[in-house]
């Protein structure tokens, strides 16, 4: 399920041509056009593998943020799940648009821009079943929700244009010998000359990366916190892998860290925070003997599945092992974070890369713990831990 997925009223659209082209782009063939426009460049490793260092610069100043931001005895503000929220979006500005929006400025105020940007893909993220699957007043009157709907798409829609026509006059001028030379943007930009097929994928990217990123990261940090011997084992992999702390990441660094990699993979199991996937049959099916008609919306619960004996052996127990051993019961579709198949989220790389980033830089120096009531996980859109993310950052001895 995602935010194009709603209709939207042509009188009350800032740009009503790119949200019109993204509704298009739901299903079917005019959504199998636009994604063979943009996965190629997306989903490339190559691609990703451009975005270390910036993803690494981003990470280590949101390190020292961290840094400035604790208490007397290491303990991180309650609002830190608002800042892990500003991470990310930095990191996806950077990728999507091309810039640095400033997010980790220690000026950031509740109405500057990227914190608007913040509140703004939240709200649109959680509410979008809302307007989905309850009772279509917005159709005919303009309800309080909807009305809240359109003003976060006007303004995504404008922030996007602005710097997208950015980055498409640095375009004109830049002197290119291939593709190495170009960012993702500067690539869908040279191949489709569509500014809109540019906005509308980093519409879908800062959207629906924001908030699912960074609950992901809030449900790892804090598993990590909770479980001091696996993540003292993860420090270990990343002082094995990056004996000089000081020496700038690479792709082929964070290709080495099996078992950090196999920890996060062991959360989205246990934890998942997307709790399933949504698919609309285009036409009539039959599955596990039942009938399907066409147009029916099918729910695969991932947060489900990562947890039943039949698919994972003893999946009560947290073993980030079981990802690197080839004994056991574990179905490879049991946890299915990102979807699969063609829909497959075409964030996905760029994801893995600031998690692994942030892991990597993070708990290379510090140490992580929790000294306060554990944290229920709570369904909303998402699964993710309900309360303030009020974790204790110390040193770890060089």
């Amino acid at each position: 399920m995602t935010l194009d997925a709603i209709r939207i009223k042509t009188d009350e659209i800032v740009d009503f041509d790119i949200v019109s082209k993204m509704l298009d782009l739901s299903h079917g063939e005019k959504w199998r056009q636009f994604r063979s426009k943009v996965q190629r460049p997306i989903l490339q490793p190559q691609t990703v593998k451009k975005y270390v260092t910036p993803i690494e610069l981003v990470t280590e100043d949101f390190i020292r943020y961290m840094e400035n931001a604790r208490d007397d005895n290491g303990d991180l503000p309650h609002e830190f799940d608002n800042d892990i929220h500003r991470w990310s979006l930095e990191c996806i500005g950077r990728v999507a648009l091309d810039t640095r929006l400033g997010c980790l400025s220690p000026n950031v105020t509740s109405d500057s821009e990227p914190q608007r940007i913040i509140d703004a893909a939240k709200y649109a993220l959680r509410n979008v079943a809302v307007l989905e699957l309850k009772a279509p007043y917005w159709r005919y009157i303009p309800t309080p929700l909807w009305t809240k709907y359109v003003n976060n798409m006007n303004f995504f829609v404008e922030l996007c244009s602005r710097y997208i026509n950015e980055a498409l006059e640095r375009l004109k001028s830049k002197k290119v010998t291939s593709e190495n030379d170009l960012s993702l943007l500067e690539r869908v930009l040279q191949s489709e000359g569509d500014p809109k097929i540019a906005t509308i994928m980093a519409l879908d990217l800062i959207l629906v990366g924001i908030d699912t990123i960074s609950m992901a990261v809030c449900s790892i940090l804090y598993q990590a916190a909770t479980r001091l011997k696996q993540q003292d084992k993860m420090a270990e992999e990343i002082r094995r892998v990056l004996p000089d702390p000081s020496k700038p990441l690479t792709y082929a660094d964070l290709d080495k860290l099996h078992y950090t990699k196999a920890f996060v993979r062991e959360v989205f199991r246990m934890y998942s925070t997307v709790i399933g996937n949504g698919r609309t049959l285009q036409e009539d099916d039959i599955i596990c003997g039942y009938h399907i008609p066409k147009g029916v919306q099918v729910v695969f619960p991932t947060i489900v599945t990562g947890n039943m004996e039949q698919f994972v052996s003893n999946p009560e127990e947290f073993r980030p092992e079981r990802w690197l051993e080839s004994d056991g019961r574990l179905h490879s579709f049991a946890s299915l974070p990102y979807g699969f198949g063609a829909r497959i989220c075409l964030g996905r790389r760029f994801a893995d890369l600031e998690i692994q980033v942030l892991l990597a830089k993070l708990l290379r120096r510090y140490r992580l713990e929790y000294h306060h009531e554990p944290l229920e996980y709570a369904v909303t859109f998402m699964y993710a831990p309900d309360g303030p993310l009020r974790l204790r950052m110390l040193e770890r001895p060089t």
